[in-house]
């Protein structure tokens, strides 16, 4: 991506001009959640739990989730729609956690009404909308921060300082990352009525209208009208770490293979899947399957000469060519750093760990090994007409 915007970017989403955006800069932030389903309690939870955080209003299509969540987040007042949600009083922010499709949709509307936004990963479905999402942000002046939470984490913070800035790690000609597992991604979903409680055409949103079925809304991450499957879901928090730690986010080529291998349900999504993007002088290599392997620690290996760095969510090995090992654990929330970091952003104006740019940035990788996977072509970033094109 080009430098001159990025930094345009954190200029634009970090500086001064952030500050007292809100009424009263030491009040917590009043939010609207918008999509309450698992992640979206999690992270919001997680928010609360800062202190620096209150729950105005829960949104969702299915008043089922909507009530799930106010039980285990202790709040009221729910709506069924993203618009309802943002003209409640009180409310300063949305965190959005619905399903990837509506994420442009959505973050567009809060955006325009004024309000800061969290939007959890990816941040845009489809490699198109991120400049539309990039021009939202510019235009309206507030914060949005992009659901990487690694950019927060203080072991992530600690090890790229130690090994990437101090050139200790020498040079790194390929990233491993793998994650494989997701129990939720291999129910089968039992047809059934539409409860009524359930608003369909909402859920669908933009994407093309389909009669009702159980398992495009109980698993929408099984379908590509919805989301990327793991892809998606996870190469986009890994490759973020990769290009971050490498400062390198302009992946030239792609090529990924997979396909449904077990589990023939009427998925669209693989199952099962290998990556590989090349940057100018170094590989990434990402694999996963959502079937039940052992996979005891989902992780980003990064190879250089002068050593090795095994990182992940709950810390991280260095094993040097020379010496010994070194090791550190996690401490602490990533979920709430990521949060403090967001409203230290609105609030005192301070430099956003992952805003816009970094958001894009994120997606452009999973996004190619997406059209390599369904044009069965390699595919190649041009940076000039910045698009994917086919070898």
């Amino acid at each position: 991506m080009d430098v001159n915007r990025r930094r345009f970017g954190k200029a634009l989403l970090g500086g001064a001009a952030s500050y007292g955006r809100i009424v009263g800069a030491n009040e917590r932030l009043g939010f609207a959640l918008v999509g309450s389903g698992r992640r979206g309690r999690d992270v919001m939870k997680a928010f609360l739990g800062t202190g620096r955080a209150h729950l105005a209003v829960i949104a969702d299509v299915y008043n089922v989730q909507r009530d799930r969540a106010r039980q285990a987040l202790g709040t009221a007042l729910e709506v069924a729609s993203d618009e309802e949600a943002l003209a409640k009083p009180g409310v300063d922010a949305v965190l959005i956690a619905s399903p990837d499709h509506l994420h442009l949709s959505q973050a567009s509307r809060a955006l325009r009404a004024a309000k800061h936004v969290f939007l959890e990963k990816p941040m845009v479905h489809s490699f198109e909308q991120g400049a539309a999402l990039r021009g939202e942000v510019h235009q309206s002046g507030r914060v949005l921060q992009a659901g990487q939470q690694q950019r927060s984490g203080a072991h992530y913070l600690e090890a790229r300082e130690r090994y990437f800035a101090s050139g200790r790690i020498g040079k790194v000609a390929m990233v491993r990352t793998n994650w494989s597992n997701f129990p939720w991604q291999t129910r089968r979903i039992a047809p059934g009525p539409k409860p009524g409680g359930l608003d369909w055409r909402r859920f669908l949103g933009p994407a093309p209208y389909v009669p009702w079925s159980f398992d495009r809304y109980d698993a929408w991450r099984y379908f590509p009208d919805y989301g990327g499957g793991v892809l998606a879901d996870i190469f986009t928090h890994w490759a973020d770490v990769a290009q971050w730690f490498m400062g390198d986010a302009s992946p030239v080529q792609a090529t990924a293979l997979g396909g449904i291998y077990q589990l023939n349900d009427g998925r669209g999504n693989p199952d099962t899947v290998n990556a590989i993007v090349q940057y100018k002088g170094w590989n990434l290599s990402f694999e996963s399957t959502v079937l039940p392997v052992r996979d005891d620690r989902p992780t980003v290996v990064f190879h250089g000469t002068g050593g090795t760095l095994d990182i992940a969510r709950d810390g991280y090995v260095f094993t040097p060519a020379q010496g010994a090992v070194e090791q550190a654990k996690a401490t602490g929330s990533l979920e709430a750093a990521h949060g403090n970091n967001f409203f230290d952003a609105v609030v005192k104006g301070a430099v956003l760990n992952s805003g816009v740019e970094v958001g894009i940035e994120s997606c452009l990788p999973q996004m190619m090994a997406r059209a390599s996977y369904w044009t069965r072509r390699m595919v190649r970033f041009d940076a000039h007409k910045n698009e994917i094109q086919p070898e």
